[in-house]
C-alpha cells in the first residue's frame, strides 16, 4: 500500500484537449496575422555619431506593447491547463494589459473582467467594453491584486496575475519576442548593436525579456530603466531593502508600481533614471510632433531617460545607437494626459519640458535640468 498522502489542493477538471487544440490554433492564426512592429529612426539634430530609434508597439492590433504580454499569458495559461472552455479570465491592470487580454478573451469566446484603479483613463475602459470585457474599479490601486483574486475565485475563473507571470510566460531566448525583433531590425543600421536599450517597467516582463536576451546572445548592450518618480523600482535599485512605498502613485499609466512586483528582475538593470510625470508628458508631446505619431506618457519617460544617456555618450565622445519603445498611443489619454485642463488641475507644467525636449531633438540643446535621480547599477 502506498504511504503517499493525498494532495489537499483542489483538483481542476481536465481541459478538453480538442478545445485546447482549437484555441491554440486561433492564437497561432492571430499571431500570423499580426505583422511585427516598426522600428522608427528619430531625427537627432546636433548629436553627430549617435542614433536614436523607437520601436512602435502602438501598431499592435490592441494598440500597445501589452499585446505581446497578453498573448504570452494566454498561451501560458492554456498550456498549463489553467484556461479551458468558458473560463472567466480576470486581470489586475492599469488598463493596457486589460485591453489586450479582453481582445484575446473575445478571440477564444471567454468572459473577461478587468480590475483597475478608478483613475484609469476612460478611453481604455471603452476599449475593454468594445471587446466584450467588464471593468471593475477599486479606489486604492494597491487593492487590485486581492480583488482580482477574489473575483476569480468567486466565479471559478483564472486570475492571470501579470505581475507574477510576465517574466516567465515569454520565451526570452527568441521566438520573435521583442528583444529578438529589435536586434534583427537593427542589423543593417549604422550601429547595429545598441549601446543602450531603454524600457519602463510595470510588470517587469519586458525588461526581463530584453535583459535576458542581451545576456543570452552575449551583446554589449546595456539596459536602462525609465521609472516614474512615484515608483518603487528605482528606489529598490538604489537600496535593496526598499520593496514598497506609500503615497500618491505616478500619473503616467502602465509603468511604475508601489510594490516590487515578482516579475521585476532588478539584477538585469544596468542603469536607471527616475522621471517626473510632467517631464514624461512633455517629452511625449514633443516626440509626437517629430514622428507624427501620437505617444503616451510612458513613451515620454523612455525618451527622457534616452536623452540623458545620449548627452552622457556625447560628453564622453562615444558613438553608437540608443533604442527605446513607443509603448502606446497618446490617444488613449485624450481625456487625461492630452487634456490641458486635466494636467493643470494636477499642477503639472507640461509645456516647459515639451519645449526642452523639442530643442534636444531638433538642435542638440541639452535638457535644462537632468531628472532628479539617476544611478548606475553596474560598472
Amino acid at each position: 500500500m502506498s504511504s503517499r498522502k493525498p494532495s489537499s489542493a483542489p483538483q481542476r477538471p481536465a481541459v478538453d484537449r480538442d478545445w485546447l487544440t482549437h484555441a491554440l490554433a486561433l492564437m497561432e492564426a492571430e499571431g500570423a496575422r499580426s505583422a511585427d512592429t516598426h522600428l522608427l529612426r528619430v531625427p537627432l539634430g546636433g548629436w553627430p555619431g549617435i542614433d536614436l530609434y523607437v520601436k512602435d508597439e502602438s501598431a499592435h492590433p490592441t494598440g500597445s506593447l501589452k499585446h505581446r504580454l497578453a498573448r504570452s499569458l494566454f498561451l501560458y495559461g492554456l498550456c498549463n491547463g489553467w484556461i479551458g472552455p468558458g473560463t472567466t479570465i480576470v486581470e489586475a491592470s492599469s488598463g493596457s494589459t486589460a485591453v489586450s487580454e479582453a481582445y484575446f478573451a473575445a478571440l477564444l469566446d471567454l468572459p473577461f473582467v478587468a480590475v483597475m484603479p478608478a483613475s484609469t483613463a476612460a478611453e481604455k475602459v471603452t476599449q475593454i467594453a468594445r471587446y466584450g470585457g467588464q471593468s471593475h474599479f477599486v479606489v486604492d490601486p494597491g487593492a487590485v491584486y486581492a480583488e482580482a483574486a477574489r473575483i476569480a475565485a468567486e466565479r471559478g475563473g483564472h486570475f492571470m496575475d501579470q505581475f507574477t507571470h510576465a517574466e516567465r510566460a515569454t520565451d526570452w531566448r527568441g521566438n520573435n519576442n521583442i528583444a529578438q525583433s529589435i536586434f534583427d531590425q537593427m542589423a543593417r543600421e549604422r550601429f547595429p548593436i545598441p549601446s543602450w536599450i531603454v524600457v519602463g517597467a510595470g510588470t517587469g516582463g519586458t525588461s526581463a525579456t530584453i535583459g535576458r536576451f542581451i545576456r543570452f546572445r552575449g551583446h554589449a548592450t546595456r539596459l536602462c530603466l525609465a521609472d516614474p518618480e512615484a515608483s518603487v523600482f528605482h528606489r529598490h535599485l538604489a537600496d535593496a531593502n526598499v520593496t514598497a512605498i506609500c503615497g500618491p502613485g505616478a500619473l503616467v499609466e502602465g509603468i511604475g508600481r508601489p510594490r516590487l512586483e515578482p516579475s521585476f528582475l532588478p539584477q538585469l538593470i544596468d542603469h536607471w533614471v527616475a522621471v517626473p510625470d510632467a517631464a514624461s508628458l512633455g517629452a511625449a508631446r514633443a516626440l509626437t510632433a517629430v514622428l507624427g505619431r501620437s505617444c503616451g506618457g510612458s513613451t515620454g519617460a523612455n525618451l527622457v531617460a534616452a536623452a540623458q544617456l545620449i548627452a552622457e555618450m556625447a560628453t564622453r565622445g562615444e558613438t553608437g545607437s540608443v533604442v527605446t519603445l513607443l509603448c502606446d498611443s497618446g490617444e488613449r489619454y485624450r481625456s487625461t494626459h492630452l487634456n490641458d485642463a486635466w494636467t493643470s488641475a494636477r499642477g503639472l507644467d507640461v509645456q516647459t519640458p515639451m519645449r526642452a525636449m523639442a530643442a534636444f531633438l531638433g538642435s542638440g540643446t541639452p535638457l535644462d535640468s537632468a531628472p532628479p535621480v539617476a544611478g548606475r547599477v553596474l560598472p
